[in-house]
């Protein structure tokens, strides 16, 4: 049944409640646990199943010591800013470790007061939801194509575009030795290893593989991690080498923004941004304003 089959059903559903359960009906929809139930499968299952084991494996900011760069950048943002990544904790398990005091939401405006202000969050990684989105609203059928995630990281679109697609191959491409041990031992584990592997390297240094990938996947992968003089050469080398016509770049956040900062030009002839439905329930768990950072280019 395709969207405009099972919208005429519900129409006819809702016209056959009477006026009195209506609005009872109407907030099962909205609220009630029962419907996310029904959209759980066996494929978000799994991915949960590999954030469980990654938490257990990384502090609680899923960070590294050795990732000095990235700390000092989040000290230096105008507002405190904390990572929580968005694969390992969903809102609700944020929420639990509040309540435990084991995290906060909020910092102090002056200490020994009780005036705080909400903290700034931000995650590397694509939450399970967003993993879904991009493969099942965003991104075409990829049967037979390559994707490259560049800045793999804990290898979260590795994982979803393992259950979510039928990619021929997903490469990650990442600079820390200590992720890529992380990502391996998840794909020997889970038994992901068939289609899935992480290249220990610099994006700059894979211009074979840029020039042979069908899909480029670049999530929030420069601004914490590389100084500018090296975001903008690894820009360069993208736009040098990723030219294959037809082929898809997913940016978070969108290009625009990425290069306006570091005051790159787009070259005019390199993509095009294609459009996309944001209009999708994937569950309560799922943030709009997190799927609308998500842009879809397409190599002309």
């Amino acid at each position: 049944m395709n969207f405009p089959q099972a919208k005429s059903e519900l129409k006819q559903l809702l016209n056959k409640v009477g006026p009195s359960e209506l609005p009872k009906l109407l907030d099962w929809v909205r609220n009630s646990d029962e419907l996310d139930e029904l959209l759980l499968d066996n494929r978000r299952v799994m991915l949960q199943s590999i954030a469980e084991h990654l938490r257990a494996r990384l502090p609680l900011d899923a960070m590294f010591p050795s990732e000095t760069t990235a700390h000092h950048k989040m000290q230096q943002r105008s507002r405190p800013t904390a990572h929580v990544d968005s694969f390992l904790y969903d809102d609700e398990q944020v929420d639990v470790l509040c309540e435990e005091g084991t995290m906060s939401r909020t910092y102090c405006l002056s200490c020994g007061s009780s005036r705080t202000a909400p903290l700034d969050f931000i995650s590397h990684s694509f939450s399970v939801s967003e993993l879904q989105f991009l493969f099942q609203n965003v991104l075409p059928d990829l049967s037979g194509r390559v994707l490259v995630d560049v800045g793999s990281r804990l290898g979260a679109v590795l994982y979803g575009g393992h259950v979510y697609s039928s990619a021929s191959q997903l490469i990650g491409v990442e600079l820390s030795r200590e992720f890529v041990q992380l990502q391996n031992d998840v794909l020997l584990r889970f038994r992901l290893n068939d289609r899935v592997q992480v290249l220990h390297a610099d994006i700059c240094t894979q211009d074979v593989l840029l020039q042979n990938a069908d899909v480029l996947i670049m999530n929030n992968v420069f601004e914490f991690f590389v100084e500018p003089s090296g975001q903008l050469r690894a820009w360069r080398f993208i736009m040098q080498n990723f030219r294959k016509t037809g082929s898809l770049l997913v940016t978070v956040p969108s290009l625009q923004e990425s290069l306006s900062a570091l005051q790159e030009a787009l070259q005019p002839d390199w993509v095009k941004e294609l459009p996309v439905d944001y209009n999708v329930y994937l569950g309560r768990d799922t943030d709009p304003d997190a799927l609308k950072q998500i842009h879809l280019y397409q190599v002309i």
